[in-house]
């Protein structure tokens, strides 16, 4: 385990480099500082509405310091969710989404939505409705086949992320992030390995890019300037044969040059086939099987380490690949993984990234970034044993909080 002191490649910026702590421009929006609460589904949203707790939860985090909030995860139609409680976005959502972002407006801090459709990911059996993917497959967390999308599927899904934009406009929020990651709906049709069509869709990388590149540019045509767009993208899937840098990199050029984005927060990972690939620590095979009914706990028990896998935990650890997207786009970036502390904020900066955002620490800490402005020197007590993860089937928390 890397000292957080002493974050990986380390070094002194130049003169000139932002204060973490100082105001910053995402696209029409001015945040009080660079920091950003990154998405972790809350598993507070009974009957897929917000509650007092999700409110509470965000609250807490808006008094804490951060300069943005992001809920998580807002699906755009309802058979795109992981389960059935989670929030998704109708008219009906938006009164208490509304009292969710005043509550952290009166705090001082932004609000984001996270918008996306889960695809493969998503829970057709708690949802009762299939799945959508690029092609049908069996999907091991609901036991059941996914659905082939058809072009009518990706046309209708295209268009809620616009509707779910305009919706996340009247219920106050600030920005939006547009879920293009872990193989969820647009990410599942960037990878190679599970993007097996054979129509204009499916094989070279522009095509595989269709979904991606047209859900942020209606996104982007539905909002014009009036919220700030971010959009979380993998970089790697950490699979074999999923994408790779080398082809997510070029995606993210399309995303800039498309102009549909104001920027792109890194990601790595695949919630359907290797999801520790972006939690780096402990893999919490036991919790996570008590966390499922059967037959799932069972098949959990049985074959939860080759699923769930540990990665050793070091600050910054997505930053060796995130720099080759820095080193290639123009775009604001958002640097995500293993952020705890202030040097490790400070290399952002210097490495040309323009924000940070942070998850597990804050779970522990709501108020941790308060307590860094007022000394530098604060260390995180996140010890990355990532038993929180199991957590968001009863209300994300800590559990040594």
């Amino acid at each position: 385990m890397t000292d957080p002191a002493s974050p990986p490649g380390h070094r002194p910026g130049p003169a000139g480099v932002p204060d973490v702590f100082g105001t910053a421009r995402l696209g029409p929006l001015t945040l009080r500082n660079r920091t950003i609460k990154a998405a972790t589904f809350e598993g507070m949203s009974r009957g897929a509405l917000v509650s007092d707790e999700l409110v509470g939860f965000h609250r807490r985090h808006a008094a804490g310091g951060v300069g943005m909030t992001t809920v998580a995860y807002c699906a755009v139609q309802p058979e795109g969710r992981t389960e059935r409680d989670q929030i998704w976005m109708r008219p009906e959502a938006v009164p208490g989404l509304r009292r969710l972002t005043d509550a952290v407006h009166a705090e001082g801090a932004a609000a984001s939505a996270q918008i996306g459709h889960a695809g493969p990911v998503a829970n057709g059996r708690s949802n009762r409705a299939p799945s959508l993917a690029p092609v049908g497959m069996f999907n091991p967390q609901s036991m059941r086949r996914t659905r082939a999308a058809t072009e009518d599927d990706i046309r209708r899904i295209t268009d809620a992320h616009a509707t779910a934009a305009r919706l996340a406009i009247e219920a106050g929020f600030d920005a939006v992030e547009i879920h293009l990651g872990h193989n969820y709906f647009a990410s599942s049709f960037l990878s190679p390995r599970i993007n097996r069509r054979e129509d204009g869709y499916g094989g070279s990388l522009e095509n595989r890019a269709k979904v991606a590149r047209g859900v942020a540019r209606a996104v982007r045509d539905e909002v014009g300037d009036r919220i700030a767009v971010l959009a979380k993208l993998n970089m790697d899937d950490g699979v074999r044969g999923g994408l790779r840098p080398e082809e997510s990199v070029q995606v993210a050029r399309w995303l800039q040059e498309d102009g549909s984005v104001d920027a792109l927060e890194l990601t790595a990972g695949s919630s359907l086939l290797n999801p520790m690939y972006l939690f780096r620590g402990d893999a919490p095979v036991r919790e996570f099987a008590a966390a499922f009914p059967q037959p799932q706990r069972l098949g959990v028990r049985l074959v939860g380490k080759r699923f769930i896998r540990a990665y050793p935990y070091q600050e910054a650890f997505l930053l060796e690949t995130a720099r080759r997207f820095r080193a290639e786009l123009e775009l604001p970036l958002v640097l995500l993984g293993g952020i705890t502390a202030r040097p490790t904020m400070d290399l952002a900066m210097a490495e040309g990234f323009q924000f940070v955002a942070m998850a597990r620490a804050l779970l522990r800490e709501p108020d941790l970034i308060d307590r860094i402005r007022a000394e530098p020197a604060t260390p995180s007590l996140c010890v990355h044993c990532n038993k929180c993860m199991p957590t968001i089937f009863s209300g994300t928390h800590c559990v040594l909080a």
